[in-house]
């Protein structure tokens, strides 16, 4: 049974990789940002981050292959932990590859509740690391990092795909304005990273990919043909609000250790 679940993990990181080729424009397909009419574009809403964000996909597309290789060599004692892991990482690694097929096909309505599916499964697999312990340093890195860093980056995505989505539909933000919902959007999204950050004990991989994901935001909306000021100072203050949580509650729980560490060695 365990070495099936290594199977399947390893055969949906290989479709979710070749679906990555055929975002990107490399194996003949349109890249995300061109396909469903440029929906997904930098200039196609106020939250769209910029061109350059998504290299960050390359990052979490490595560490989803090192965490496939990871799961087959001898000797691990994390075995139980995988076997939980399972489940969530396969359903992600299918989402992924689903979105972008949905996308490359112009079925923007369909990659909605497909993104939000994948934010689901990816916010399961971050409680069950965070519930369970890794092995050591190679682990963490490989399999935390990995999926710490891919759940921020879907936090992100998922605001910029209802944006186009709803754009696309025809909404017109109640007429508010870009402004308003763009600041709006980004606030939930600084509010999702701070929620992350206590609920995580100051991971920081979630936070790393969310703010390099909103710094992009800020940078789309500070230079292009959609420029809203208001949006790109919303977005900064959002990352590094999530930020300064990650770091203070990471803080606390190192003081923390330390002086049950402290009174272990006196007692």
């Amino acid at each position: 049974m365990r070495w099936f679940r290594k199977i399947v993990i390893a055969a949906s990181a290989v479709i979710a990789v070749v679906g990555s080729f055929i975002g990107s424009g490399a194996a003949g397909g349109t890249p995300i940002q061109d396909a469903a009419g440029g929906a997904l574009s930098a200039s196609s809403t106020a939250i769209a981050p910029g061109g350059p964000a998504f290299g960050i996909w390359s990052v979490i597309y490595v560490g989803l292959i090192a965490f496939a290789v990871w799961q087959f060599l001898p000797r691990r004692t994390d075995q139980a932990r995988h076997d939980r892991l399972a489940v969530p990482a396969t359903l992600s690694l299918l989402l992924n590859a689903a979105w972008i097929l949905s996308v490359q096909f112009g079925f923007l309505w369909a990659s909605e509740p497909i993104i939000v599916a994948l934010l689901g499964v990816l916010v399961w697999a971050f409680v069950v690391l965070r519930r369970t312990t890794p092995s050591g340093t190679v682990e963490a890195v490989i399999t935390d990092g990995t999926f710490g860093l891919y759940l921020g980056w879907v936090c992100v995505a998922t605001a910029a795909n209802t944006a186009a989505v709803l754009t696309a539909a025809g909404f017109r933000g109640f007429g508010l304005g870009q402004d308003v919902w763009g600041v709006a959007v980004a606030a939930v999204a600084g509010l999702v990273g701070v929620l992350v950050a206590i609920g995580g004990r100051g991971r920081l991989s979630p936070v790393v990919s969310l703010g390099w994901g909103l710094a992009w935001v800020a940078v789309a909306r500070l230079d292009g043909p959609l420029v809203s000021v208001p949006t790109a100072v919303a977005a900064i203050v959002a990352a590094a609000a999530a930020v300064v949580v990650t770091l203070v509650v990471r803080a606390r729980a190192g003081w923390s250790a330390a002086r049950s560490a402290s009174a272990a060695r006196v007692s």
